[in-house]
This record gives C-alpha cells, structure tokens and sequence, in this order.
C-alpha cells in the first residue's frame, strides 16, 4: 500500500501536469479555431496560384506575422523538412489525465468512485466498469461520426448520446465520479478524435504531397469536422475538470440533469464565439447559455428549513447535540490526528477537533452533509437522514 503522503505528492505533480498540458492543448485549439474563422480570401492572382486559401496579418509581441492557409499544400514549391505538429499538448492532457483519474478514483475507489447507495460494486467490478465507459464511449462516438454524414443529425445524436451517458453513470458511481467520468469520455473522445482522425489525415495529406501526388481532401474534411466537435466539447470538459470543488452541483439529487444542463449552456457559449468569429454575432446564443446557468442556480438553490421539514420551527439543537455526529462520521479525516487510510491529513486544513472548530465551518458542514450530502464521502460511515437532519436544525437555529 502506498503512503497516503506519496499518493498526495503524485496527485499534486500529476494535477499541475494536467493543467500545463491542457492550457497548452486548449490554448493550440481556441487559436486554430480563431485563426480559421479569420482567414480573409487571398485577391492576388499570384498567391491564388501558389494555392492560398487565405492569409491573416496579426501583431503581437512586438512583431508582425503573416499567416496563410494552403487547403491541399503549396503548389509553387515543396513542403519543408520541418513541420509543426500540434498533437502532444493532447496526447499529454489525456495521459496526465488518466493518470490522476486512476490515482484518485481507481486507487480510492471505495471512497471516491463507488457509492454502495447508487450501487453495490466491489472496487474491481467498479474500475472495470470505468475503462469500459471509457472505452466503449469512443466506439460509439466514433462509429457514429463514420456512419452519419448529415451533420444536423449527427449532432443531435452525439446529443444524445452523451445525455444517456450522463444518466448512465449517475446509476453506476457516486455522484462525484460519474460527474468526473463524463468528461473522462469526451476527454478521451477528443484526443481520439486527435490520434486516430486528424494526425493520421494529415500525415496522409503531407505524404502525398511529397510523393508529387494530388492529396486527396477527404482526410482534411474528416479532420475539421472531429476538430469542430473538440472545440465544442472543450468548455463542457473545462466545467467537469472543477466541478467537484462544488458539490452543490453533483451532490443534488437529480444531478445529472444538472450536469446536462451545464454542459448545453457551455456548448451553446462556445458556439456563441465560434460563430462571432465568422462574423456571425448571434448573443441569443451566449444570453441563452447564460439563462440555462442562471434556470439551474435557481432550481438547485439549497431548500429552506420549512421546505425540508415541512414545519416552519424544529426543537432548538446545540452545537453539542451534533458532536457525538461529527466524531462519528467526521474526524476521521477532519482532524489534526486522522485514522482514515486514505488522508494522513486533513483534506484543505479542514478540522472539527474542537466546538469552536466546528461552529466557524457550520456552513461548509450544512451545504456537504445536508444539502449536497457528498459528506461523508461515499458515506462510507453510514449517516443517517435523522443525522443529516439534526445537523440542519442546528444549522438553522444558530
């Protein structure tokens, strides 16, 4: 077994590689994007013939840069030696991704991927089931997009695709880690979409023009359309990667559609941009995303005592009355000394060893083990509703 203090380490240097990674890959694919939608048609007959599609003038950095667009290569001169590929930001997001995924979740699936209330898993059928998921998502994904060639269609589909997905999970994990596995799929659906699709088509592309051949574009088309689905998966994924910072999304009880409805609002936003820098503004979009945002904040809003209860007053509960409940379920990992295998020390500094410890964080204990109930985790210590409930009234007659 290793040292809780060693996997903390390894958590910790593989989370700063997967945030390198994925703003160097983001970064690569918003400017792409961008650099695309701005290409302005070439009108010089000389370039036309060299075989630009458009070009682009940019400042930045001090310099000046000139960017052109050759759909199917330069027809003027070769290819040169050096060319640069953008593919190892994603090929290292995915890994360092997996990475922590299997650290956090594989190694801790008792506390952090199975919740025997959702389903009654052992720790192998549980990771068993999650490679699975994972795989057999970019299966599906990808014979899809091989199959369907109407694009309206196939967008609806890879709709509801990834809807079901979310339901499915939501039976299978705890609400944490189905959150979590959801972008694990379109995560790794995208740098698929990167290994399988557009590298290989334009290695296909760049071999032919070499060899003095007509490429043939329909490598490049397949590649913009996989290129297109990334960019649209990328705030969706952006939201999961620090959703579990924020059980009041997970952790309510119907959040998958919470999360469906998430993700839609950053599609809609993403497409908002996407399309602006075509020069179509459309901000029904962005206002649109915006709203769904604004319906869900509202429609998961913690529920008022006289809403739990349905009394509007409960007798008056102390802060002792709730003690021998937090040591039971709590302190094992919220202490100076914890006894939980897997936290050698308490989780962000949080401690409840003392009464006063414990009425300053009275909030944080209300929203995780009423409200989100993604405290205890797992519920690994079998909390009661009564126990959440007294909790709440001494939460409310503070």
């Amino acid at each position: 077994m290793l040292s809780a203090y060693i996997v903390d380490w390894m958590s910790l240097l593989i989370r700063w590689l997967h945030v390198i990674t994925g703003i160097a890959w983001i970064g690569a694919s918003f400017y792409f994007v961008w650099l695309d939608n701005h290409l302005k048609p070439v009108a010089a007959d000389v370039a036309k013939r060299r075989g630009v599609h458009g070009d682009l003038w940019a400042v930045h950095g001090g310099g000046f840069y000139h960017s052109e667009k050759f759909l199917l290569g330069p027809q003027d001169r070769e290819l040169p030696a050096q060319l640069h590929w953008f593919k190892w930001e994603a090929y290292w997001t995915w890994i360092s991704g997996m990475l922590l995924l299997g650290l956090v979740y594989w190694y801790g699936a008792t506390s952090f991927l199975i919740d025997s209330s959702v389903a009654a898993l052992s720790p192998v059928a549980g990771i068993a089931i999650s490679v699975a998921v994972i795989a057999l998502g970019w299966l599906i994904y990808d014979a899809v997009c091989r199959t369907i060639t109407h694009e309206l269609a196939l967008g609806a589909i890879i709709v509801v695709f990834v809807l079901f997905l979310d339901w499915l999970l939501f039976q299978l994990f705890s609400a944490r880690a189905a959150f979590i596995h959801v972008g694990a799929v379109l995560g790794t659906i995208m740098v698929a979409n990167v290994l399988f699709v557009i590298i290989p088509g334009q290695q296909q592309m760049v071999a032919a023009i070499r060899a003095g051949k007509p490429p043939d574009p329909r490598p490049g088309i397949q590649g913009k359309q996989r290129s297109v689905h990334n960019t649209y998966f990328t705030l969706p994924v952006l939201f999961i990667m620090i959703s579990s910072h924020y059980p009041m999304t997970y952790g309510h009880s119907y959040g998958w559609l919470v999360l469906a409805g998430i993700l839609c609002a950053g599609v809609l936003i993403r497409v908002y941009f996407v399309q602006r820098h075509t020069g179509k503004n459309r901000p029904v979009l962005f206002i649109a995303g915006l709203l769904l945002l604004a319906v869900i904040a509202v429609v998961i809003r913690p529920a008022s005592l006289q809403e739990r209860t349905g009394v509007a007053e409960l007798d008056p509960v102390t802060t002792a009355d709730i003690v021998p409940v937090i040591q039971q379920h709590c302190t094992s990992c919220h202490s100076e000394r914890t006894t939980d295998v897997v936290f050698l020390a308490a989780p962000m500094g949080v401690m409840f060893d003392t009464v006063d410890q414990i009425e300053a964080l009275a909030p944080k204990i209300y929203q995780r083990t009423v409200v989100s109930k993604d405290m205890p985790l797992a519920n690994n210590t079998s909390m009661t509703e009564d126990e959440r409930a007294l909790i709440g009234a001494w939460y409310a007659g503070r």
